[in-house]
């Protein structure tokens, strides 16, 4: 079995910076999300190690690995989201967010129903399995973290034997994480605007949202933790404060590999010292290995936004122990 630690947090709570502090530690590795979605431009998309993604030698050995498992990979066009080898009738069903017992249960009596389902879900088994043993494989590593965070993924990745899956929950304050849903080049990527957008800039002004969609994405997504999270057994869930890695970073992170069987005493959070090779947010193409508190809700969110997070998520918000 290859050990995995799961990510499962909401959009920009910090996952990133987590998994490449835990990808830091020798016996783990992090290439950040390994539903690998889009990736923009390709030929500018640049790997956390500074190689334009195409040339990059950790993933070319990735490719080979897999290729000599039966399976084609490219890293740009991975293939191994959940949806990416569905019809348009199991990909609606796939599309809401994890939901309680019930309706998990008739999610999967309708998915039942189709033949290409049962080909989708033997195609995502194989390209995820293969991608974690190559991974580990390549890296040396025990444990592989993928911060891919959506609990739909989680529950369909739960289900296959060949992976031993801890997860990680990771909650931040609702109010950093809709500001970076509102204004994501600024608030959730790389410091140098020329990084942004996967390496070749950009304002992604397609992706922002307004406070009330921005609040119910993050309450929702959530919501849905708390749900797949009462499918799994207390001993293989640890929950994790985003303010707590950033304030307190070598006692959380201790914490975190103890829980993974990881010798705590071998991390570190210098983790640009170590070479990774991650994809996802553009903080992994930052230079500086500085652990920053981001609390810039704090001056940048009117009284407006304020009240109206309030009103969709602040219930939420208090639940999870902020005020």
């Amino acid at each position: 079995m290859t050990r995995v630690a799961y990510i499962l947090a909401p959009s920009h709570s910090g996952s990133t910076l987590l998994a490449m502090l835990l990808g830091a530690h020798p016996d783990a590795c992090t290439v950040g999300e390994l539903k690998i979605t889009r990736l923009g431009e390709v030929d500018k998309y640049r790997c956390a190690c500074g190689a334009p993604i195409t040339q990059c030698e950790f993933w070319k050995g990735i490719a080979k690995r897999m290729e000599a498992s039966g399976v084609t990979f490219d890293v740009t066009n991975a293939q191994t989201a959940l949806m990416a080898h569905g019809s348009p009738y199991t990909n609606r069903l796939l599309r809401p967010l994890h939901r309680n017992r019930l309706m998990e249960l008739a999610r999967d009596t309708a998915l039942g129903l189709s033949l290409t389902w049962h080909k989708q879900r033997r195609t995502f088994a194989q390209r995820n399995v293969a991608l974690m043993q190559s991974v580990a494989a390549q890296s040396g590593a025990q444990v592989v973290v993928d911060s891919s965070k959506t609990a739909i993924r989680l529950k369909y990745l739960l289900r296959l034997p060949e992976l031993d899956i801890s997860v990680i929950r990771l909650i931040r304050d609702g109010r950093g994480g809709a500001l970076a849903l509102m204004e994501p080049a600024a608030f959730a990527d790389a410091t140098d605007p020329k990084l942004r957008g996967g390496g070749s800039g950009g304002d992604r002004d397609d992706e922002r949202l307004g406070m009330e969609d921005a609040a119910n994405e993050w309450k929702r997504s959530n919501e849905e933790a708390d749900q797949i999270v009462k499918t799994i057994a207390p001993t293989r869930v640890m929950t994790v404060h985003y303010e707590n890695v950033c304030q307190f970073p070598l006692g959380t992170l201790g914490n975190v590999f103890k829980f993974l069987g990881l010798d705590p005493t071998k991390g570190t959070v210098e983790f640009r010292d170590t070479p990774q090779h991650v994809v996802g947010n553009g903080m992994r193409l930052d230079s500086t290995s500085e652990i920053r508190l981001d609390e810039r809700w704090r001056e940048q969110l009117s009284d407006d936004d304020l009240n109206a997070f309030e009103r969709v998520a602040g219930a939420a918000n208090r639940r999870y122990g902020y005020k």
